[in-house]
């Protein structure tokens, strides 16, 4: 018991420590950031830009607000922006991309602080977006084809508080510093829980058999094996989970800066259990639609992963 006690102690000091000194402040400064270019309009006149380009691959003007929103603000934004799509009428097909484009791309909740662990900020959101496009790309033209392509009179218009003063600058700064708040907050439980769990399967020596056990089969193909316990830690837990256990990994030198960014294509994304969960959610057409979104967030994920794995 004092020995389980001890792991619990440590395991929570490191969640909360990775949550308060490295989560908050970077969602905070993001956060800020993103809300005031909506306020200020900026992103509205992006996707009214990027929309027409994007259309062919299965977007909708809203569908490049979810990008915007997985890669700068969480995995769980885009949750309010699938719910907008179904209540204003988007085609289950155009539903089915843009919920698949958001499962193979990379969240910034976990992106942004894992670059002050020697993640490679840049090309792992450049890598995403092209992981996204060809999700949505192999949803809408392959995967969902036979999805209802009916769309009813959709307002893609995007409802958000205007900053046109110094009072309404700082609300929405408020505004974002409670959001970023809300979200380190809601991560700790999950860090706390997976560091643990990690914690008390190592001491057992479970991890080690089990790592013993799968290499012989990872080993030929080029894939540390050090990797499986983040990846079982990943698709268990999601991403919030992963990057604590990584970040152990990273300080006790069990695993490297170069190991991490070769791996990060098919560890980074809301393709996991919570993360599907919390997606589907939005509603009944974006629920009965995962399963096509699924399959094509598999070949994005893929295309990501050879990307990383070839460059690094």
């Amino acid at each position: 018991m004092v020995e389980f006690l001890d792991i619990v102690l440590r395991a929570g000091r490191s969640g909360v420590e990775l949550a308060l000194f490295i989560l908050l402040p970077v969602m905070v400064v993001m956060l800020a950031l993103m809300r005031l270019l909506e306020a200020k309009g900026v992103l509205d006149k992006l996707v009214i830009l990027l929309a027409p380009l994007l259309r062919p691959l299965g977007l909708t003007g809203l569908g490049v607000f979810a990008a915007m929103q997985i890669s700068f603000v969480s995995f769980a934004a885009p949750v309010a922006t699938l719910a907008m799509m179904e209540q204003r009428g988007a085609s289950d097909r155009h539903i089915a991309a843009t919920l698949a484009m958001v499962m193979a791309m990379a969240q910034a909740n976990v992106v942004l602080p894992m670059s002050t662990m020697g993640l490679s900020l840049g090309t792992t959101m450049l890598f995403s977006l092209i992981g996204g496009l060809v999700a949505a790309t192999a949803s809408y033209h392959v995967f969902g084809r036979h999805l209802s392509n009916r769309e009813g009179n959709v307002d893609e218009t995007l409802k958000h508080p205007v900053a046109e003063d110094a009072k309404g600058v700082l609300d929405v700064i408020n505004r974002a510093g409670a959001e970023a708040f809300k979200i380190t907050i809601g991560a700790i439980p999950m860090l706390v829980l997976a560091l643990v769990t990690v914690a008390a399967l190592r001491n057992s020596g479970a991890i080690t058999a089990l790592t013993a056990l799968i290499a012989p089969l990872l080993t030929p193909l080029g894939i540390d094996p050090a990797m499986v316990l983040p990846t079982l830690t990943k698709y268990l837990g999601g991403g919030t989970a992963m990057m604590g256990v990584m970040g152990e990994m990273l300080r006790d030198g069990s695993a490297s800066v170069a190991t991490l960014n070769a791996s990060i294509g098919f560890l980074l994304h809301p393709l996991d259990i919570p993360g599907i969960a919390v997606l589907i959610s939005a509603g009944k057409r974006v629920a009965s639609v995962w399963k096509v979104a699924l399959m094509a967030a598999c070949v994005g994920v893929a295309v990501r992963t050879l990307a990383h794995v070839m460059l690094f």
